[in-house]
């Protein structure tokens, strides 16, 4: 029995793969068990930062796992501690909690807005995020989720959520009274098809929760991470939030997510009132103090530049109708299906993803220019001829 008939006969059915399995890959290049060879636009779903068998990643990560592999959170580890002071200082925020998956980070900030609202009204207890929003599959983060194809089983839902447009200022503004305690929302709704909000909606958005004393939630767990060519999006807007979320590229291929507090909020959660067993575990968060710490300026730009040559070598093209998103969090519509794109690329050694009816792509942050070339050149000839 190969691997293909296996997954199908002991996994659940929950995935659309594709005819593929990986076997092993250096950067942005991946094999398959025969031997074909991939550039890989996909990175895991931003996930592996610099890419597949980073040795720098590799080292930090065998380094702790040769000390120890968990600890309860009883006691104190050096690369939880070292991975929240990271993250605070480079964000001017205050607080961490550390989780395993983004799902889990938009839980905590979640369950922290309701208790700052709660704290000072027990009615002040309502969410506002947006339609064609994605924040996770728990139960309470689909139901954050603004997209009624999500809403359809598994219910009761979490009630407590109110969906709005998302760049509609005047209807997030009409939504607004104070009984809402956070209006949550992602910079580029990634899942719902790489759709970016404007800088006017976002500064609207801040001084409305501002106004109602509400908490703004910025979910960057996609975004996040050098993703947009910036540390995180928010960074290229100005406003401060008072929550972001991150999970996904934090941990460059290990499980891990955090929820990060401002300042008014570092005492909001108190002993006893949160928890995660395998949160800030210290494989997960050496791995993530690797890529945190090698996100700079540097890199930055090469995000920037490589933005830059993915749209100014695709948007003429016949074919494409519109480039949408930041940094190397693209989506581009095409006047084929998207999924007729993927599978052609998939069968010319490309990987890329979709979202709703665009092709997106999220290759490693340090895709040489080679791979990117290269991929670029297969993807050019499947928006030609799929």
């Amino acid at each position: 029995m190969n691997i293909k008939e296996t997954d199908k006969q002991y996994i659940m059915g929950t995935y659309g793969r594709v005819d593929l399995a990986i076997d092993h890959g250096q950067g942005s290049t991946l094999y398959d068990t025969d031997g074909k060879k991939y550039i890989d636009f996909g990175s895991g779903i931003a996930v592996n930062t610099f890419g597949a068998s980073d040795p720098l990643w590799i080292d930090a990560v065998v380094s702790q796992l040769n000390k120890i592999q968990h600890t309860s959170n009883y006691y104190y580890t050096k690369p939880c501690t070292d991975l929240a002071k990271l993250l605070c200082t480079k964000t001017k925020m205050s607080k961490v909690f550390f989780s395993n998956s983004g799902a889990e980070a938009n839980e905590c900030a979640i369950k922290a807005a309701r208790k700052y609202g709660t704290d000072k009204n027990p009615d002040k207890n309502v969410i506002i995020t947006l339609k064609n929003s994605f924040h996770g599959r728990t139960i309470t983060t689909l139901s954050a989720t603004g997209q009624d194809v999500f809403h359809t089983n598994f219910t009761p839902f979490t009630e407590g959520f109110v969906y709005v447009e998302a760049n509609n200022i005047n209807e997030l503004t009409a939504a607004m009274n104070d009984n809402i305690c956070g209006i949550m929302f992602e910079l580029i709704q990634g899942e719902g098809g790489v759709l970016p909000m404007t800088k006017s909606f976002v500064e609207a958005a801040a001084a409305l929760a501002k106004k109602y004393d509400a908490l703004l939630i910025i979910d960057e767990v996609q975004t996040g991470n050098g993703r947009c060519g910036t540390l995180y999006a928010h960074q290229q807007f100005d406003i401060t939030p008072d929550i972001f979320t991150t999970a996904k590229g934090l941990g460059g291929g290990l499980p891990i997510g955090a929820t990060v507090f401002s300042e008014k909020l570092k005492d909001i959660l108190p002993p006893g009132s949160h928890g995660s067993t395998f949160g800030g575990n210290p494989i997960a968060a050496a791995g993530a103090v690797n890529i945190l710490s090698r996100i700079d300026d540097n890199l930055l730009a090469e995000v920037k530049d490589k933005s830059k040559i993915i749209i100014s070598t695709l948007e003429s093209l016949d074919g494409v109708e519109n480039i949408s998103g930041m940094g190397l969090m693209l989506g581009i519509k095409t006047t084929k299906p998207a999924k007729d794109i993927m599978l052609y690329c998939l069968k010319n050694g490309l990987l890329v993803l979709t979202a709703k009816d665009k092709v997106r792509l999220l290759p490693p942050l340090n895709i040489t220019k080679e791979e990117l070339k290269e991929g670029l050149e297969i993807l050019k000839d499947a928006i030609k001829n799929a």
